[in-house]
C-alpha cells in the first residue's frame, strides 16, 4: 500500500507541475474585446450567442463580399485583404460560433449544415440578399455547402484551400491532432501549451518565419476565450455527411478556387478535385504559400482575388 501511495503521488506531483506550466485559465470575454474586438467590430445578439463581426467598406456596394475563417481562426486572417479592398467594396466577416469572440454554439452542434445555418440568419438579419462568399478551409467548405442549399444567393464563390472532398494530410497541426484523441481531447480544454498554439499556425504556414509573435498570441488567446476550447474539441469529432462531395458539380456560379502551392493539410489535389467538378471555375496555385495564402502571401492573393471580382461573368 505503501508503494501504491508512493506511485499515486508521483503522478499527483506530475500532474500539478503540467498543470502549473501548461495549463491556462480563460480569458473574460471582456478583456479579449477590448484587445482584439475594438472598432471597426461590431456584435449581433444571433440564436443566443453575440457574433462579432466587422462590416467594412462602401456601403453602396449592393453585392458584399463575404469572407469566413477557418478552423482554429477568427476574422482577423483576412485583415491584409480588407485593408486594400474596403475603399471599393463592401466587405463583411465574422468569428464563426466556437472561434474567436463569438463562442459556441449554445447546443454543441458542430456540424455543417448547423454552420449553413447560421450563415443563412446572419446575412438575412444583415439584410444581405446576394453576396460574393469566400473561405478558408473549414470556411471555404461551409461556403460551397452554402451555394449548394441557397444558390439565389451567391453570385460568385471563393474557395481557399476548402475542405471537403476526402484527402489525407500531409502534416496537420499538432492541436488538431489532440482533439481527436481520447482523454487528451479532454485534458485540452484545460492544459494548452502556447508553443502548440504557435507550433499549429507555423504549420498551415510554408514560410514559417511569417510566424510572428504577435500573430501566434492572437491565435492562442482567442483560443482560451471562454467555451472555445471545449468547441475546438466539439467540432472535431462533429458528424456530417461525408458523401456530400458528389454533389459539387451542382453548383453553376463563377467560382475562384485559390490553392497555396505547399499546402500540406489539405493537398493541392483538391483543388484540382475542385476544378474537375465545377463547371464555371478559376484555378489559381500560389506558389510558396500554405494553407492560408490571404494571411502568409496577402499581395499575391489579393491580386488573384481583384482578377477574379473585376472579371465580367
Amino acid at each position: 500500500m505503501k508503494f501504491l501511495w508512493s506511485i499515486a503521488g508521483v503522478i499527483g506531483t506530475i500532474w500539478l507541475l503540467i498543470i502549473a506550466a501548461y495549463g491556462y485559465r480563460d480569458i473574460p470575454v471582456h478583456a479579449l474585446k477590448e484587445k482584439y474586438g475594438q472598432f471597426p467590430s461590431d456584435y449581433l445578439s444571433l440564436d443566443g450567442m453575440n457574433i462579432h463581426f466587422r462590416d467594412e467598406g462602401t456601403k453602396v456596394d449592393s453585392t458584399p463580399l463575404v469572407l469566413i475563417h477557418g478552423t482554429g481562426s477568427s476574422l482577423h486572417t483576412f485583415d491584409a485583404w480588407v485593408e486594400k479592398l474596403q475603399s471599393d467594396r463592401r466587405v463583411v466577416r465574422m468569428d464563426l460560433p466556437g472561434y474567436g469572440l463569438t463562442g459556441p454554439f449554445p447546443n454543441r452542434d458542430y456540424s455543417i449544415e448547423k454552420y449553413v445555418g447560421f450563415l443563412k440568419d446572419f446575412l438575412e438579419a444583415q439584410n444581405i440578399e446576394k453576396c460574393i462568399l469566400g473561405g478558408n478551409s473549414l470556411g471555404g467548405q461551409i461556403s460551397w455547402r452554402f451555394a449548394l442549399a441557397y444558390p439565389e444567393m451567391i453570385e460568385k464563390l471563393i474557395l481557399i484551400d476548402a475542405a471537403g472532398y476526402p484527402y489525407k494530410a500531409e502534416s496537420s497541426p499538432i492541436a488538431f491532432r489532440l482533439a481527436k484523441v481520447p482523454i487528451v481531447k479532454s485534458l485540452f480544454t484545460f492544459i494548452t501549451p502556447k508553443s502548440i498554439a504557435k507550433a499549429s499556425v507555423e504549420n498551415v504556414y510554408d514560410d514559417k518565419s511569417k510566424v510572428t509573435d504577435e500573430l501566434a498570441l492572437r491565435y492562442f488567446e482567442l483560443t482560451l476565450r471562454p467555451g472555445n476550447r471545449q468547441a475546438f474539441v466539439d467540432r472535431f469529432n462533429a458528424q456530417s455527411n461525408p458523401e456530400v462531395y458528389k454533389a459539387i458539380s451542382q453548383i453553376k456560379c463563377p467560382t475562384l478556387i485559390l490553392w497555396g502551392e505547399k499546402d500540406r493539410l489539405i493537398p493541392p489535389e483538391c483543388a484540382y478535385r475542385f476544378q474537375e467538378d465545377l463547371p464555371n471555375d478559376t484555378l489559381v496555385i500560389i506558389k510558396g504559400s500554405g494553407h492560408v495564402p490571404m494571411e502568409e502571401d496577402p499581395i499575391k492573393s489579393l491580386e488573384v482575388l481583384n482578377a477574379f471580382l473585376t472579371k465580367k461573368s
